[in-house]
């Protein structure tokens, strides 16, 4: 049904809804391009729906005074039973949107054009959808493209030969390679309708196919229990005291035990620094105990240079000889010009290593040999004492 304004020249919009309802039936759909332009309602019903007057509120708004209109539209739906059409065809027309073929005289070109192709005693058009309702993409706006339109059309004589033509091997071929089918009957559409004939789709209900599918049973299916029983109200109570002992003391009586195994080796099986010390050989304690003291001294030192001098500068013993050394320098020795490194000439008391000499004396070599067993027994003594503590201490 076409909505025309009576004043061609303002812009108006029309809003259409069922009565009582804020939006219209399911089946019934609207269209309207511009303001300008006519107001379009198309659809098909389903059976549901026949028998019920549907009604159809039409609101007119005049966009440039601001004026409203509204109108009933009464639309009785009938059955088409009494019609049967079992041989249906749809076709997807190219070059044309909804609107254009909804016009009456364009829609009667069309069936007159399926008529002399088909031949049928009585054919009418059953559907008109717009290609953009069946997923189709927005056409550009260039080469005046349109939108594409199917329109499905029922009669009551089986398919002609020209029709059938598009189910032919060599035309499904084409299909799939994109490229158009061979179909002889396609002059008579193409002075006025440019049609796809991949996309036409033909529909025979005189054959009723059977949907029920006998049911092999074999792996994977379950036998037929019959119909459902539901639990009868009388119910048992169920006790989940069990259940919550289970779940949860079980596991947590675990957990507790792993953290008292935990908490006795970790607090109570502690050896101790007495232990430690027992286990570790005293010159390794010796060594370790002079650089605290050592540590300690250049800590104590870098805070005050005033204080006394350290106990390393204190009388040692010569390490060949035995003797006692005294201290490097005495109390009165300003410690603000003693250098932070002594090379080997500013130590007085520094022991002299014995070089080699070139000579081939004798004694010589007898001293050096002497040396050598002196630093050998020094080195055996150490590793005694280190390997075997407890024969030292004995």
């Amino acid at each position: 049904m076409s909505l025309i304004s009576e004043v061609s020249n303002d812009p108006i919009t029309f809003n259409t809804n069922l009565m009582g309802y804020p939006d219209r039936p399911g089946w019934l759909r609207y269209i309207q391009r511009t303001p300008f332009s006519d107001g379009v309602l198309y659809g098909s019903p389903t059976a549901e729906n026949v028998g019920k007057p549907t009604i159809i509120e039409i609101t007119a708004y005049n966009r440039r005074t601001f004026e409203t209109a509204r109108h009933n539209l009464i639309i009785n739906i009938m059955s088409a039973e009494e019609f049967p059409l079992p041989y249906q065809a749809e076709f997807f027309i190219k070059n044309m949107n909804v609107e254009e073929i909804l016009a009456s005289e364009v829609l009667g070109d069309f069936l007159g054009a399926v008529k002399n192709v088909w031949q049928p005693e009585r054919l009418n058009a059953i559907n008109i959808t717009s290609a953009l309702d069946r997923g189709g993409r927005v056409p550009l706006p260039i080469n005046d493209m349109k939108e594409g339109v199917y329109v499905m059309v029922g009669a009551d004589v089986a398919f002609s030969s020209c029709l059938r033509e598009v189910e032919n091997p060599q035309n499904q071929l084409r299909c799939s390679q994109e490229m158009e089918p061979v179909i002889t009957c396609d002059k008579k559409f193409r002075t006025q309708f440019y049609i796809d004939w991949c996309k036409i789709s033909l529909v025979d209900k005189s054959k009723q196919v059977s949907t029920y599918q006998e049911v092999v049973r074999g792996e994977g299916i379950l036998p037929d229990g019959g119909e459902y029983k539901p639990p009868s109200e009388s119910l048992k109570s169920r006790d989940y005291y069990t259940d919550f002992l289970i779940t949860l003391a079980v596991p947590s009586a675990v957990a507790m035990v792993l953290f008292l195994v935990l908490a006795y080796i970790m607090c109570c099986r502690r050896e101790g620094v007495e232990k430690r010390n027992m286990q570790t050989p005293d010159i390794q304690l010796v060594h370790h105990s002079s650089i605290q003291k050592s540590t300690k001294e250049l800590r104590d030192m870098s805070k005050n240079r005033e204080i006394a001098w350290p106990l390393s500068t204190l009388p040692v013993f010569h390490p060949v000889t035995g003797e006692i050394i005294p201290p490097l320098h005495t109390d009165n020795y300003d410690s603000t010009n003693m250098p932070l490194m002594q090379t080997q000439q500013n130590l007085p008391h520094q022991t002299q290593i014995p070089q080699q000499q070139t000579t081939g004396a004798v004694g010589d070599g007898v001293s050096r040999w002497w040396y050598l067993f002196g630093m050998l027994g020094c080195c055996a003594q150490y590793w005694g004492a280190f390997l075997f503590p407890d024969r030292r201490s004995a």
